[in-house]
């Protein structure tokens, strides 16, 4: 199988899966006006399943390196597909909460909110889980990136001053809740893979293996947490199921093409963790807030009415989790 050398290499495709993680949700604004979120996640996570399985039989069973896929799901013990799969489980309903929050309070906000505290949170834990780097420089980063992240929440306090606040404070949660339950879902999956990559442990999951298992996770869960959320949405009307055989090509094709490129992210992350470190490969892929917060700001212009004094927050906001990023991809 392919595996990371280089430590170039592995900061690399750490910076592609934050431009990833950081573009994927444009995809919800390229459907027709009449096909909601919920509707278009059945696609998304048939993206996400489908890319894990090409990587897997492609770059996962090429090689002399490590084990091929179907070897390893040969001698893999069930524990550790069960912790995979509960990876994607963890992540698809943190990523259902995010993708409701950005349909409330926009990209801007809930990206930064939301994969700022699952930041913090998933760096902390991963660190924890597997000491790799200087901790001073990974938590000085992480600190940095807390600070942009109340910035930001003031920007929008800012901008919703003078509106009615139940639909903003809703979003508001979705996001916090969101980050919470993101942060859990990297451990999991880390969790189950082997440490040393080259020299892969009897029972433990390669990369490419873990990463389908968190695929299916995502797939299976969706029909509880997806089917959930289309007859109690938390915004607009209720949705038949029926509905997502109404859909045109485009809006399938959109939302298979948002978990591809979500996926190529997360494969990327993974796969770079073992050069990398866990931690330092999480804390860079959620980098993501930055290049999400770029397009709120500057290409859907969702802060051109906020007040005077709100958008210099939000560059503020900007350097500040680029010095924290900075930080930690030194810290090793």
């Amino acid at each position: 199988m392919f595996i990371v050398e280089n430590y170039s290499l592995a900061i690399l495709l750490c910076v592609i899966t934050m431009l990833c993680w950081g573009s994927w949700a444009n995809t919800t604004k390229l459907t027709t006006n009449t096909w909601r979120f919920e509707l278009l996640y059945w696609d998304y996570g048939v993206g996400i399943l489908l890319t894990t399985l090409l990587l897997a039989f492609t770059l996962g069973s090429n090689g002399q390196q490590g084990r091929s896929f179907m070897a390893d799901i040969q001698q893999a013990d069930t524990g550790n597909f069960l912790t995979a799969f509960t990876g994607g489980v963890v992540f698809n309903l943190a990523n259902i909460l995010l993708v409701a929050a950005i349909g409330i309070v926009g990209m801007s906000v809930a990206f930064p909110v939301g994969i700022g505290i699952a930041l913090v949170l998933g760096v902390i834990l991963n660190y924890i889980s597997n000491p790799q780097g200087n901790p001073l420089l990974i938590f000085g980063g992480v600190m940095l990136i807390a600070m942009a992240i109340i910035l930001n929440a003031k920007a929008y306090k800012k901008l919703n001053a003078q509106a009615a606040s139940k639909v903003s404070q809703k979003g508001l949660v979705l996001s916090v809740v969101s980050g919470c339950l993101m942060g859990l879902f990297y451990k999991y999956v880390a969790g189950s893979m082997v440490t040393n990559f080259n020299m892969p442990e009897a029972g433990k999951l390669t990369p490419y293996t873990a990463l389908v298992f968190f695929g299916i996770g995502i797939v299976v869960s969706s029909f509880l947490f997806n089917t959930l959320q289309m007859k109690r949405p938390f915004a607009g009307a209720p949705i038949p199921f029926a509905d997502y055989f109404k859909g045109k090509l485009k809006d399938h094709l959109v939302g298979i093409l948002g978990g591809v490129i979500w996926s190529i992210g997360m494969s990327l992350n993974i796969i770079a963790s073992g050069k990398a470190g866990p931690a330092v490969s999480y804390g860079l892929g959620q980098g993501a807030t930055v290049v999400a917060a770029i397009w709120g700001i500057y290409v859907w212009k969702e802060f051109d009415k906020a007040p005077t004094g709100t958008k210099p927050l939000l560059h503020v906001m900007l350097l500040l989790y680029i010095i924290g990023l900075g930080m930690i991809i030194v810290s090793k």
